[in-house]
């Protein structure tokens, strides 16, 4: 357990997780904004962070901490932190994972049904006084159609359910992360498959892939001009794994007929970004996990995964335990036992 015990804010926290930093003794250190030139000199003397989505944690910003142990942030993205700088400085790196599951299922599920019922055009046809519109049959059913997941993790595979509990519809899966056990959990009601037959098949293209070096644009030009004409694609995972322009470039041609991005490769959006300009595409704001129920949830389990470092218990979701290997960390023996 350290003696000392300061966490550093680099944006606010709900009060509900602000009350268990100072009721385990944490002294707080708010920082006014989360610019890294705000960040930089209040890094000293701190043990831990908690760190949400408006700054990315560097490695100039970590060598200039003198004492830090632990970064514990409010999601299972972990982007946003350099891990192997973290891990070389001894730092642990801890995420929230499952926190947010059913609430980014949730969103993505609304944009699939706002989509396919055509909702946006419908509002705004109604405020013009185009109530015919009704006659042109536009909206679609879900049920009948088939859903294809990029990725089958958490959040993916939690959509795959409600989809096929709800409306009976087929699953496509392409996942070679998914151990042959994982897979086996379902084997009944998922098709497992390659990415062609993937984007081929499916009425509607759902993105739950992490977002690293080795995804980067991994679904492109290629993969798009595999969709069908009337097909969907939903991304609420990373705007990075997408390659925007070539979304765009098919979403003008209307090669496909839309997409609901709640995930940008720069965000905020840039002013000037066509996706604005489309009639063809839902855009919200990184907001999917947002919700009031799911961001109190994501504050209190990372407050309390920074504690528990700082008490010498072992947090979950611990992203580079390797680093309890290192020497400064001999200290804290319970952190390595489950």
């Amino acid at each position: 357990m350290l003696s000392s015990k300061c966490i550093l804010l680099p944006q606010p926290i709900e009060k509900e997780a602000l009350g268990l930093l100072k009721e385990a003794g944490c002294k707080v250190v708010l920082s006014p904004d989360p610019k890294p030139e705000t960040i930089l000199p209040l890094m000293k003397g701190v043990q831990g962070i908690v760190l949400r989505t408006g700054i990315r944690m560097t490695r100039e910003l970590m060598n200039h901490a003198d004492d830090l142990w632990v970064i514990s942030r409010t999601g299972a993205g972990i982007d946003n932190v350099d891990v192997p700088a973290a891990t070389e400085l001894g730092i642990l790196v801890t995420s929230v994972t499952g926190a947010n599951t059913r609430t980014v299922a949730e969103h993505a599920l609304a944009l699939i049904l706002a989509l396919i019922k055509q909702i946006p055009l419908m509002d705004h046809a109604v405020r013009q006084d185009h109530f015919g519109i009704r006659f042109k049959n536009l909206p679609r059913d879900l049920t009948g159609k088939t859903l294809g997941l990029a990725g089958l993790g958490r959040i993916g595979s939690e959509l795959a359910r409600i989809c096929h509990s709800a409306f009976g519809i087929p699953i496509l899966a392409h996942d070679p992360y998914l151990t042959p056990e994982a897979c086996l959990v379902f084997k009944s009601w998922v098709d497992f498959c390659d990415t062609d037959r993937l984007f081929k098949e499916s009425d509607i293209i759902s993105i739950h892939i992490p977002f690293s070096p080795a995804t980067q644009r991994l679904i492109g030009a290629r993969e798009l001009g595999l969709m069908k004409r009337d097909a969907f694609l939903i991304n609420t995972s990373r705007g990075g794994v997408l390659d925007e322009t070539a979304l765009i470039q098919c979403l003008k041609e209307r090669r496909i007929a839309g997409a609901g991005l709640d995930v940008f490769i720069q965000e905020p959006l840039e002013k000037e970004s066509s996706l604005k300009e489309l009639d063809n595409v839902i855009l919200t704001p990184h907001t999917a996990a947002l919700t009031r129920e799911c961001v109190l949830r994501l504050a209190l389990e990372a407050v309390q995964g920074a504690i528990a470092v700082l008490e010498g218990r072992r947090p979950q979701g611990m992203v580079n335990p390797e680093v309890l290997k290192q020497p400064r960390w001999q200290g804290f023996s319970s952190l390595s036992s489950p």
